[in-house]
């Protein structure tokens, strides 16, 4: 036996899937924070870049006032190595940033000055007091801390340390050879900082850098500065309530949404398979539409699947009904042909004749009689699973049906008139056996004539069949389509031949119905146009 129903494993439920992308979604600002180290090395380049232009204004500056007191005897420091000089053929030798957080080790704070091996020489302690001013008022605007250097690393301008040596420090030792230098030490805060610095590496640390200032290839001095990288964090910090606000905006939006997704998916889908279930046992009681649709698909899955479980559940009880009228009906000549048969066998089997040759005539006649009728119902019952078999493309225009029956009925008048050219949604074999069954009725029941009148609307062909035979009764109008209802029994009618003609036009989403009528009887049908 094919089982239909999915392969047992475990598999999310749709409040499992939906809840699941929800706190996603609401775990999103909080994930993208630790994304925000990706934006250190960014903003320690950024802050490189600025000293970097900083000092090569000083340095220009310094390198001026330092060329005009060559004359008077200014000393200069070491000699710059020649693969450390610009090329004389490149007017542009730019110093780009390359200090890596995650590539570089962090060193230890900066070392604190040492005293002097022997004072700086007036001439650079006369520019020092020269730049101050100028450093000062950078520092208002960029917040670096500036220290300028003679060429023996002693400190000639800054707002402290003047006077002392820093020649020491690796990133000024370099410089004063004569190359740029830059270096990532650990900075000790003034205060502790918020938690959330915790999240980024970035913002305890200091940028260091060293800038060299060259007056004939010798070192003139350095220009030391350093500053903490910008971070987002403290931006965050400062602003926290509005953080706490935009966080709780966000869960409560999370929530709203979940709350729609409930009401326009999980609450209807859930509602629907319920309702699947208990039609499933057979609770009629589930036919209803449901409280709550949700979505436009939803609202059409439910009204289809509705439709497709009312529909078997009608073919259901019209199995059933029909069953016991075959049975019914098939009762009665089996009944009479087993009877007839006993009896003749009983006549042949007695030494003396208890039939008379007329009484078996008769039985013979009465079997005979019973199985055409068997043979008529088994032919309509043929007829009538054809009917409901399920239409494929089919089309015939409606002459040629006319022009069919005309042929199967010589000896009768048929008139047609009207939009016979039209092409209808179903095979001349199906046509024919609905005006075949109406037309045979009609001089069955004592017709002179059938008139067909055809009238073409946009989507269907409307088809008028009346004569001029013995009307219906009031009392038997509402059974006419009912299976094995005949008023003509005795004369071999099955009581099929207008269920027929009903299935027929209702498998091709058409109709018939009985239209009030002076004279004789009237159908008006309604076959789909091609």
């Amino acid at each position: 036996m094919t089982s239909f129903h999915a392969r047992v494993k475990w598999r999310p439920s749709l409040n499992l899937v939906i809840f699941a992308v929800l706190a996603l979604v609401a775990m999103l600002p909080m994930l993208g924070l630790f994304f925000f180290r990706l934006y250190d090395n960014q903003l320690i380049h950024q802050t490189q870049a600025e000293l970097i232009a900083q000092s090569r204004v000083l340095a220009a500056i310094f390198a001026q006032d330092v060329q005009a007191r060559i004359g008077s005897g200014i000393p200069l420091g070491a000699e710059v190595p020649a693969d450390a000089r610009p090329d004389p053929g490149d007017p542009v030798t730019p110093i780009r940033p390359a200090l890596d957080l995650a590539g570089n080790d962090l060193l230890r704070r900066r070392p604190d000055a040492l005293p002097a091996s022997k004072p700086a020489d007036p001439g650079y302690i006369a520019i020092g007091e020269r730049l101050t001013p100028i450093i000062r008022e950078t520092q208002k605007v960029t917040l670096a801390g500036f220290r300028i250097l003679d060429p023996q690393g002693v400190v000639i301008a800054g707002r402290q340390e003047v006077g002392q040596s820093l020649a020491h420090i690796e990133e000024v030792a370099t410089a004063l050879r004569g190359q740029y230098s830059a270096a990532l030490r650990i900075r000790v805060p003034d205060k502790p900082p918020p938690p959330i610095y915790s999240i980024s590496r970035g913002v305890g640390v200091h940028v260091f850098s060293a800038m060299p200032v060259i007056v004939n290839d010798r070192v003139a001095g350095v220009i030391y500065t350093s500053r903490t990288p910008s971070n987002i964090f403290d931006h965050l910090y400062q602003e926290r309530g509005k953080f706490l606000l935009a966080a709780l905006a966000v869960v409560l939006a999370t929530i709203a949404i979940g709350l729609l997704f409930s009401r326009t998916i999980t609450r209807p889908m859930r509602e629907l398979v319920d309702r699947a279930a208990r039609i499933g046992r057979g609770d009629r009681s589930a036919f209803q539409p449901l409280q709550h649709y949700g979505t436009r698909e939803l609202a059409r899955l439910s009204d289809s699947f509705l439709d497709m479980a009312h529909q078997l559940s009608r073919r259901s009880d019209y199995i059933a009904t029909f069953s016991a009228h075959l049975t019914h009906e098939l009762r009665s000549p089996l009944t009479s042909i087993k009877g007839a048969a006993e009896l003749l066998q009983d006549s042949l089997q007695s030494t003396s004749d208890t039939l008379t040759r007329a009484e078996q005539k008769k039985f013979v006649s009465n079997i005979l009689g019973d199985v055409e009728r068997l043979d008529a119902m088994s032919h309509r019952l043929r007829e009538l699973a054809r009917a409901e078999s399920a239409p494929h493309n089919e089309q015939v225009e409606l002459s040629d049906v006319i022009e069919s029956l005309r042929a199967r009925f010589p000896t009768h008048t048929i008139s047609a008139s009207g939009s016979l050219d039209r092409m209808i949604g179903m095979s001349g074999e199906k046509a024919m056996i609905v005006l075949a069954h109406l037309t045979d009725n009609a001089f069955r029941h004592n017709a002179q004539s059938v008139q067909i009148k055809a009238v073409g609307e946009p989507s269907a062909v409307r088809l008028t069949v009346s004569n001029d035979g013995d009307p219906i009764s009031d009392a038997n109008r509402d059974r006419i389509f009912d299976a094995f209802f005949t008023t003509r029994r005795d004369s071999g009618g099955t009581g099929m031949g207008l269920a027929i003609v009903q299935a027929v036009m209702v498998s091709h989403s058409g109709s018939i119905d009985l239209q009030p009528s002076d004279r004789g009887v009237t159908f008006e049908l309604r076959f789909p146009a091609a």
